[in-house]
């Protein structure tokens, strides 16, 4: 009996969760995007990142985030609720094509507990599940990047840490000149510590990343190619 009350129990909080996502996944098609920057990824693809601003979700503020992904035939596609004030990830919803391989993520974040929870489905069925512990409330990667941008006093050696789950040192290593498809920008250069990823945020008010470099086995670099921004 246990068991089954169990099932049941997961059974109406999946069809919940799928039914918030699934809402608010709709509501972003009739609603115009805040911000939208896109990007060359090198050696091959783009990607673009949509900023739809503050919502409810789950009866508190948030923000939705949409980050689109093509790249030699790969895509994927993440709908990524967010806290509108730290910018610490509360859900993400992911769906990636690949070939005729297609899979579905959905990552629950829990910042007062410091972890997260990965569940991965195929064809409607659930492959995996396992939850994730760390020292301080968990990024996601594709928020990072987006979130130095709030750091208000930024100076070389300026640091901070952050866990995606691994734990990192970000670093403020230098104000340069960068060229990218956009254009040319003095830049914000932040550097990781394990050498895992960099990033360039544009030196002015808008601080908008405008180049991200991959530093893994899969080495890969986003560009920005073009930027359109409803309001300032």
């Amino acid at each position: 009996m246990k068991t089954r009350n169990a099932a049941f129990k997961i059974i109406i909080f999946s069809a919940g969760l799928l039914s918030c996502v699934l809402y608010f996944s709709g509501r972003c098609f009739a609603l115009e995007a805040l911000e939208t920057i896109s990007y060359n990824i090198k050696p091959v693809g783009s990607c673009e990142y949509q900023d739809f601003g503050p919502l409810e979700f789950r009866g508190k503020k948030a923000k939705l985030i949409i980050f689109k992904t093509d790249a030699a035939g790969f895509k994927d596609k993440e709908v990524i609720f967010s806290e509108s004030t730290l910018g610490l990830p509360l859900l993400v919803k992911r769906d990636i094509s690949f070939l005729f391989h297609k899979e579905n993520i959905t990552e629950e974040y829990f910042p007062a507990e410091n972890s997260f929870k990965l569940t991965k489905f195929k064809g409607g069925k659930k492959t995996e599940e396992y939850t994730v512990k760390g020292k301080r409330p968990i990024q996601n990667a594709i928020l990072v990047p987006f979130s130095l941008r709030g750091e208000a006093d930024l100076k070389i050696g300026s640091s901070f840490e952050i866990t995606l789950p691994g734990e990192y040192t970000v670093r403020l290593s230098s104000i340069e000149d960068v060229t990218v498809p956009a254009g040319k920008f003095k830049a914000y250069h932040f550097t990781s510590e394990p050498k895992k990823f960099e990033i360039w945020i544009s030196a002015d008010k808008l601080r908008i990343p405008v180049k991200i470099k991959g530093l893994g086995a899969f080495s890969y670099t986003l560009e920005m190619k073009k930027r359109v921004a409803r309001q300032e």
